[in-house]
């Protein structure tokens, strides 16, 4: 069974969300001074959005230390899962502190008909913003391709699909960070053309939308692989086959493949050993059989008991069709 997520990517997990919180963090601060200067609804929900990453990439930073905990005696199956409740606090937060501060502030400032100067303090804020954000992306982006080509997919496929909530964050956060940022632009540049204050508000309210499309995507993505979110059928075959190659296995009659963290699965199937063994040796043969499996980078426990002679045997998808 090949790994498919080895423990660099990890690291190059950490190294995204890090950049995540450096670029979000500084982006923050300048829309803050811009929004204060310039009374602009729609840098205030910029403003509000990028605290709410900020504050978010504190939180997935958590998750990654936390779910990276070695497993114990009271958790045979790791700490994986905190990985998925510390992301589901960041999407909660990124709905709070981003979609309904902006959606509020937006409406509010519907009937406003203050004229703003100093746009081009807004201008040169959201420019300063986009370049950091677009780096934070970049990284993001190229952490998302290489770990899609490991399963043959495209990018946002890819972001949909995959265990590690942290990276889905990230990379949904600078995406929607930088739709949020052309938003703000053309609410800006019409409230200037028009000087209708109404076109900043709705800048204001369509950023509070797309943060909150983003978070509930986010929190029930989360949910889904808290309560138990079982693999890919594509990677289910490929753990069939893996078993199916080894000498000791003859056949195997179920297989279950459920995460319990980023990239790591508890595993449960039945299986016939080769050979005809008395019961005792059966057992020690297949406590054997999951010490081996264990030793791959995905499976983070594995339980396997004996098929019984009237079970069939399942078969890999890529024989089914020959």
């Amino acid at each position: 069974m090949s790994a498919p997520a080895p423990k660099e990517q990890a690291s190059e997990s950490l190294v995204t969300v890090v950049v995540a919180l450096v670029a979000n963090a500084l982006i923050a601060v300048a829309k803050t001074v811009a929004a204060v200067f310039t009374g602009s609804a729609s840098m205030v929900a910029e403003a509000a959005h990028s605290w709410a990453d900020a504050g978010n990439e504190i939180f997935l930073l958590i998750a990654e230390r936390q779910g990276r905990r070695p497993r114990d005696e009271s958790h045979p199956r790791g700490y994986g899962r905190d990985t998925y409740i510390w992301s589901l606090f960041a999407a909660v937060g990124l709905f709070t502190a981003g979609s309904v501060v902006s959606l509020w502030h937006g409406a509010s400032q519907l009937t406003s008909t203050s004229a703003h100067e100093n746009y081009v303090v807004n201008y040169v804020v959201l420019a300063i913003a986009f370049v950091l954000e677009g780096i934070s992306f970049r990284q993001a982006v190229g952490q998302t391709r290489g770990e899609a080509a490991t399963f043959g997919l495209r990018p946002l496929s890819f972001i949909n699909r995959t265990s590690n909530p942290t990276l889905r964050a990230v990379f949904l956060e600078d995406f929607v960070a930088l739709i949020g940022i052309a938003f703000a632009t053309i609410g800006i540049g019409l409230h200037q053309l028009t000087g209708n204050a109404v076109w900043d508000a709705l800048g204001s309210i369509a950023i509070g939308v797309l943060l909150g499309a983003a978070a509930i995507f986010l929190i029930n993505r989360n949910r889904q692989f808290l309560v138990g979110q079982t693999v890919s059928p594509e990677l289910w075959d490929r753990a069939l086959t893996a078993l199916l190659e080894r000498e000791a296995v003859e056949r195997v009659t179920y297989l279950h493949l459920e995460y319990v963290g980023a990239s790591r699965c508890f595993l449960v199937a039945a299986v016939d050993l080769t050979g005809d063994d008395a019961e005792p040796l059966l057992a020690v043969r297949l406590r054997r059989l999951e010490a081996e499996i264990e030793e791959r980078e995905f499976v983070e426990d594995a339980v396997l008991t004996l098929s019984t002679p009237d079970e069939a045997a399942l078969v890999p998808a890529v024989h089914k069709h020959l």
